[in-house]
């Protein structure tokens, strides 16, 4: 694990590098997630450098003083600019929240980019009243309505759906509700033609959270941009289905690697 200071606070990131000549990927997690999703994404590092970060707050990187919405969306995204910055990266890859903190990326700061990956995530993130009431009250539902079938998970082993709660019980309450209510501020369907590089929006089929029609709505309005849909798996498809998610993702990386030669 690697750490790049920045605003008065450290950023924890990954790197998996075997040898890989394509563009380097810096990977975003979702709300209340850390890095450690990412991990099958180290699979594809002899064709691409991967990176992996923890947003502040989240797994082993310092927590911020902002309040959700705008200003928290704001600190995730300096956060990926000072890894981005220091690894080179030049692809980002954000699932949910994190989706929408690589579009922010793109949208407002001048991060150079090669390429955008928007995996299970959209460019509007409404929650459902019941989760955002239950994120001020009930922690442990919101951890239960979180893994209903369908949600995060399509038919994922029992160990990743134990790994999955434990790791939002770590993360806590305050921050996961401060990504939630972040993710629901968001809305940048009118500036979706301002996005400039190469685009993928990848989603599981049974994707509950932010549906293949999301996808589609990034496909259409994105002007360089293809969709992904993978089977079997649902919100968390880079977990459910690695090999599957990992193809497309390799896939839209050499096409990246072609167009700059």
């Amino acid at each position: 694990m690697e750490r790049v200071t920045h605003h008065d606070r450290d950023t924890a990131y990954r790197v998996s590098d075997r040898g890989g000549d394509g563009p380097t990927v810096c990977f975003i997690h979702g709300s209340g997630g850390s890095k450690d999703v990412w991990k099958a994404q180290a699979r594809v590092s002899d064709r691409f450098p991967v990176v992996a970060l923890d947003l502040s707050g989240h797994g082993d990187s310092g927590d911020i003083d902002a309040s959700a919405g705008p200003e928290a969306l704001d600190a995730y995204a300096d956060d990926v600019v000072a890894v981005a910055e220091a690894t080179g990266a030049t692809v980002l890859c954000g699932n949910s929240l994190g989706g929408a903190v690589a579009l922010r990326v793109a949208l407002e700061r001048d991060l150079p980019l090669d390429g955008l990956v928007l995996a299970g995530t959209g460019a509007k993130l409404a929650v459902a009243e019941p989760l955002r009431d239950a994120l001020a009250t009930d922690f442990d539902r919101v951890i239960e309505l979180l893994h209903e079938p369908d949600r995060l998970f399509h038919d994922a082993p029992p160990e990743y759906v134990e790994l999955s709660r434990a790791g939002m019980r770590e993360c806590g309450r305050a921050v996961t509700e401060r990504d939630f209510r972040t993710c629901h501020a968001f809305d940048v369907r009118d500036r979706l033609d301002e996005i400039a590089v190469p685009s993928l929006a990848v989603v599981g089929e049974h994707d509950a959270l932010t549906p293949v029609e999301y996808h589609d709505y990034l496909a259409d309005r994105i002007d360089d941009c293809e969709r992904a849909v993978i089977e079997g798996a649902a919100h968390l498809a880079m977990l459910e289905q690695p090999d599957a998610f990992n193809t497309a993702l390799a896939a839209f990386c050499s096409r990246l690697s072609r167009a700059s030669t």
